[in-house]
């Protein structure tokens, strides 16, 4: 006998047939039969409710061959415990090992199925045309494959580990770079801060100082004026006073009087210039702004009939119409005007329009609503849908709304900024060729979607520049 039989019949040995189980705590009847202690109990506690009559008293028949045995004389079967206790431990007697259909030894291999099976499987007719090894042989087979694999997967796990410990140190390394990194953007916006802080205080200073000249100077020009105000006074009153006097008394002093008003000097200052020096200008201003830049381009199809748009990328003049063309309703027909192709609703926007215009020129840049009158000539001021600075001549540049002190420009700019915050309410101009703020637009609200609005004045009036277009009135 093998040593898988001889396995087999020890696991026949210490199974018991009522549990099918390994025995525990196993107990001999008078017949020589053993059972599981718990499991002859219960069966013969079942066996005392039929209600039958029995040869013998207090007597039970044995499961195994029906003969009477007194339920006193079941005797402990301490080595059928030991053989028990060995069956369980016997590696080869699991009930892994054990076909779940036949309840046989698993001894086979099926390669087809790649599943182990046992001898009756063999024969049936699910694994007959299948191929077949014996156990031991697939083991074999399979442990070189196994091996081979383990060695692989050590392999793989090394170069997991390895890749891990780097990428744990290109972690750290990161985010101490992050770390000095955050540490110098505080310490740079703290610098820049402070800077912004001292620039602050020297616009202010600069500011106050010029005010302080400009008042000096208007009020000794008035203390001066209110002097000679006085002193012209005095003279009148006294030759009003001589003229209401008999003809003999205004004789009397006259040479005096006369030589008084000869001598008197009356002098006029000079027109006092208010234009400010002091320009608002926020170092780097300029530059954040242009994080919201937008490419603007015209739109041709809202343009005024004589307005040429010429596209330097394409090398082309855009659409225009000629002389007795119909013209749509979005054109602008009263004057030299067009808007953007883009409708702003929300956001922040910032676009450039460089210009190179005669001394001479009338301009306006900035925005409007997307339904302004285009046809009509009406003011360019916010209730009429216009958020724009122009220049008129004699070189003003101002808002073109009733504002108490109009933006005077000793020349125009050749480069000029607009931010559109539409949540802001504001529309803000700069001057982008020294970063000086020009004049902002501040309301709570604005009513409707805006578009970027261009405005050249008449023929001869230079050029202007938006993105990748040159505007300019056709003469």
């Amino acid at each position: 006998m093998d040593a898988v039989e001889l396995a087999r019949k020890l696991q026949e040995e210490a199974t018991c047939s009522i549990c099918l189980d390994y025995f525990t705590d196993p107990v001999m009847t008078a017949c020589g039969h053993n059972f599981c202690r718990e499991c002859i109990q219960l069966t013969w506690e079942k066996a005392k409710g039929q209600k039958r009559r029995r040869k013998q008293k207090g007597s039970f028949p044995c499961p195994e061959c029906r003969e009477l045995s007194p339920q006193r004389n079941l005797r402990p079967n301490r080595l059928l415990t030991k053989v028990a206790e060995m069956a369980r431990q016997h590696p080869s007697l699991h009930s892994r090992d054990l076909c779940q259909v036949h309840k046989e030894l698993l001894k086979l291999f099926c390669e087809d199925d790649q599943s182990p099976i046992c001898v009756i499987c063999r024969e049936s007719q699910e694994h007959r045309p299948h191929r077949v090894v014996p156990i031991e042989e697939a083991v074999q087979e399979y442990k070189l494959k196994l091996e081979k694999d383990m060695e692989y997967l050590r392999e793989e796990m090394m170069k997991t580990g390895n890749l891990q410990a780097k990428e744990e140190q290109t972690l750290a390394e990161w985010q101490e770079k992050v770390k000095e990194r955050r540490e110098h953007i505080m310490v740079e916006f703290e610098k820049m801060d402070l800077f912004l802080m001292e620039e602050k205080q020297r616009l202010l200073q600069a500011l106050k100082k010029e005010e302080e000249e400009m008042v000096a100077k208007l009020q000794k020009s008035i203390a001066l004026l209110e002097q000679q105000s006085h002193s012209l006074e005095m003279l009148l009153l006294q030759l009003e006073d001589k003229n209401e006097r008999t003809p003999l008394q205004k004789l009397q002093d006259m040479k005096d009087l006369l030589s008084r008003k000869n001598n008197l000097s009356v002098q006029y200052p000079e027109a006092t210039t208010t234009k400010l020096k002091t320009v608002c200008r926020v170092p780097g201003q300029i530059e954040v702004l242009k994080n919201f830049q937008e490419d603007v381009m015209p739109d041709p199809t809202t343009a005024y009939p004589y307005l040429l748009l010429y596209e330097s990328r394409q090398r082309r003049y855009l659409s225009t119409p000629v002389d007795g063309t119909a013209c749509g309703k979005d054109r602008f027909l009263a004057y030299p005007c067009v808007v953007g192709q883009e409708t702003f609703s929300s956001g922040r926007h910032y676009w450039e329009v460089g210009m190179n215009l005669t001394g001479d020129a009338l301009w306006a840049l900035g925005v409007c609503r997307d339904n302004v009158s285009r046809r009509g000539r009406v003011l360019k001021s916010p209730e009429n849908g216009f958020w724009v600075v122009q220049l008129c001549k004699g070189k003003r540049y101002a808002p073109t709304m009733s504002a108490l002190i109009p933006i005077t420009l000793t020349e125009p700019p050749s480069h000029m900024g607009i931010f559109l915050d539409f949540e802001a309410g504001e529309v803000s101009f700069y001057n982008v060729n020294n970063g000086s703020h020009l004049h902002t637009y501040s309301q709570p609200a604005f009513p409707g979607p805006l578009q970027p609005f261009f405005c050249l004045g008449a023929p001869k009036s230079g050029q202007m520049v938006i993105s990748t277009v040159t505007l300019w009135v056709k003469g």
